[in-house]
């Protein structure tokens, strides 16, 4: 009994000095050679690649490539292992003959260790299988990316380093999807020093492709139009974007000048980014309906209102707020009038009646001064003033679209909630359907009552205001047209940036065009109507008018000229002609009476100055073509 207890014990403690004896071991391999023991286990191997499947694509909604793989190769050395004898790479440059043996010798000069020769060059099946042969030379397949349509929709898709990791646009922002789960190649020296290579058991996988709301065809013709315009008026840059109403699907977005992911080293920064997310500008007049929307959305006017507009010039707080068209010296005109003739001096006095405060509400639904969430890197926030009050100046800059900057992307999707019924939809690069959306992503912000009478007004700002440029036969587009000062780095302005944004009305399905055009030079025309009404025109023509393949965009209407823009009414300042009788000349300014006396063959005598305050004979009188009418005029009073 004492010998069994006594083994016990022996078998204890030899045991337990055995285990001491591990421990002891574990600690100086894991701690104290650790280091050691590191460098001793690199030096089994010379390379260690991390590698990522075949990239995924690229393609845009209609299953076109934007971004696809071509097999290349990389050819590496280890200048040490040949001792001196480099006749091996005499037999590479007779190979691939863009490698010249002096090429290599300067590429491999002072090195000893592992070192390209040369990366992701295309080689034949022969060449590939000769250089295999060759001792000291190794080769590696490798997925080079590649954009077939090169400069087409570049700043949108993005462009990967050179090991194939992506760097901006797409490729950066859906990088992880793209790339899938790695690999891990060593390459091992064996008992004789020579390389080995060796892949380890996890294969690489889970690669994806990525399909945009871009429509190819739609991008090639949007940026061609851009292009010319740009390169016609000798601006600094342009950039356009178009989105479906109802779905927030960018249909096609760039900037010009852009640059070939293909090359992206021989062009600037500044064309590889996409500045209608990324740099926010002062849109100017495209944003007087965002201001018109909130007196409506606030009972503050109605689109009959009339707002005396001071012959052009206001002042306020010391400053002189005028039109943009010096010679344009509006008298009396309505909500309507002020969006077809864009008055800065009628929007200021919207803006007074409406105050601040109401119309940083509207604005914050329209979510100025916020990032829309676009899935792409680098978006701005533009600038917006989020105090509680302004001053009136500055809330009459702001009423026109100056003293606040925004995106492309912002406007964008601002004016497609007007087009949808007053539904602001997040934008979206992917390709989604209705069903698709968000509850998150998709609210009310304005009535739809709102939404209709500011389609009626922005109809009427192409039809008889400053967008004709942008009317398209036998479609009604409603639109507004921008002719913003431009900032510059002192804090003045330098040049302008006109612009125009619009929707056609009564299509099957909606969506909205903006376009701007940056600088025009120097004796060429800056104003938005001119400008980029045009480029507006190609690109919504070229959807409404287009096959089938983007299935029946447009519901065309008959083909009348005198019926094809009978979708909207049109609201003056107020109800003028009463059929066979004196129509009402109340309110009008000398010019307005004369032009509506000349519509209805009437003789007029005007009496003093101002505006209309009596008639002679009265409203409705029955008259013939012999009779005149006196009007009587006196200067208007603003409360």
């Amino acid at each position: 009994m004492e010998s069994s207890k006594t083994k016990i014990k022996i078998s204890f403690f030899v045991f337990l000095a055995l285990f001491s004896a591990i421990l002891v071991k574990a600690f100086i391999v894991q701690v104290v050679d650790k280091e050691i023991l590191l460098t001793k286990a690199k030096k089994q191997f010379f390379r260690e690649r991390t590698t990522y499947p075949k990239r995924g694509n690229i393609l845009d909604r209609n299953g076109n490539p934007l971004a696809i793989n071509v097999q290349t190769y990389s050819i590496f050395t280890i200048p040490k292992n040949l001792k001196g004898d480099y006749s091996t790479y005499k037999k590479v440059s007779k190979i691939v003959p863009s490698l010249t043996y002096e090429k290599i010798l300067s590429i491999i000069k002072k090195r000893k260790k592992f070192t390209f020769l040369a990366r992701k060059i295309e080689l034949t099946s022969e060449q590939v299988q000769q250089l295999k042969d060759l001792k000291g030379v190794h080769i590696e397949a490798v997925a080079k990316r590649f954009y077939p349509n090169h400069e087409l929709s570049s700043q949108t898709i993005g462009f990967v380093g050179i090991d194939n990791v992506g760097l901006s646009g797409i490729e950066y922002a859906f990088d992880e999807q793209l790339r899938g789960k790695p690999k891990i190649t060593k390459y091992v020296i064996d008992r004789k020093g020579r390389p080995i290579k060796f892949e380890s058991t996890q294969v690489g996988s889970g690669a994806q492709d990525i399909v945009l709301s871009i429509d190819k065809d739609l991008q090639s013709i949007a940026e061609k139009a851009l292009k010319d315009t740009v390169e016609e008026f000798d601006a600094i840059r342009g950039g356009f974007g178009v989105m479906n109403s109802e779905t927030g699907e960018i249909l096609a977005m760039g900037n010009y000048p852009n640059f070939d992911p293909n090359y992206p080293h021989r062009s600037p920064s500044k064309y590889k980014k996409l500045a209608f997310i990324t740099d926010p500008f002062e849109p100017g007049s495209t944003f007087k309906a965002l201001t018109i929307a909130s007196a409506l959305e606030h009972k503050i006017a109605r689109p009959d209102t009339n707002y005396y507009c001071e012959h052009g010039k206001l002042r306020v707080e010391g400053h002189t707020i005028s039109e943009a068209e010096a010679k344009k010296k509006f008298e009396w005109l309505s909500v309507t009038e002020i969006l077809q003739y864009s008055s800065n001096v009628g929007t200021t006095k919207i803006a007074f009646d409406l105050t601040y405060p109401k119309l940083k509400e509207t604005l914050k639904k329209f979510n100025i001064g916020e990032k829309t969430g676009i899935e792409l890197a680098g978006e701005s926030r533009g600038i917006f003033n989020d105090e509680e009050n302004v001053s009136p100046l500055s809330l009459s800059n702001i009423s026109f679209g100056q003293g606040v900057a925004t995106t492309g992307v912002q406007m964008l999707a601002a004016y497609s909630a007007i087009s949808n019924g007053g539904y602001y939809i997040k934008p979206t690069i992917l390709k989604r359907e209705k069903s698709q959306i968000k509850e998150e992503d998709k609210k009310q912000i304005i009535d739809f009552q709102t939404s209709r009478e500011l389609k009626e007004m922005l109809v009427q700002a192409v039809e008889d205001g400053t967008g004709g440029r942008a009317r398209i036969p036998y479609f009604t587009i409603a639109g507004k047209t921008s002719t913003a000062q431009r900032s510059d780095n002192t804090g003045g302005y330098s040049g302008y940036i006109p612009g125009f944004i619009g929707f056609p009305i009564g299509t099957k399905d909606k969506f909205t065009v903006y376009v701007y055009v940056d600088k025009p030079g120097k004796g060429k025309s800056y104003y938005g109507g001119t400008v980029t009404g045009p480029v507006f025109k190609k690109i919504a023509q070229y959807i409404l008018y287009k096959d089938r393949n983007l299935g029946n965009v447009a519901v065309k209407k008959k083909f009348n000229t005198k019926n094809s823009f009978d979708t909207v009414k049109v609201k003056h300042s107020s109800t003028r002609i009463i059929k066979g009788g004196v129509p009402n000349f109340s309110g009008l300014d000398k010019k307005s009476a004369n032009k509506l006396a000349r519509k209805l063959g009437l003789k007029i005598i005007h009496n003093g100055i101002g505006v209309v305050s009596s008639q002679s004979p009265e409203i409705g009188v029955k008259v013939d073509n012999d009779t005149i009418v006196r009007l009587y005029y006196q200067p208007p009073k603003y409360e």
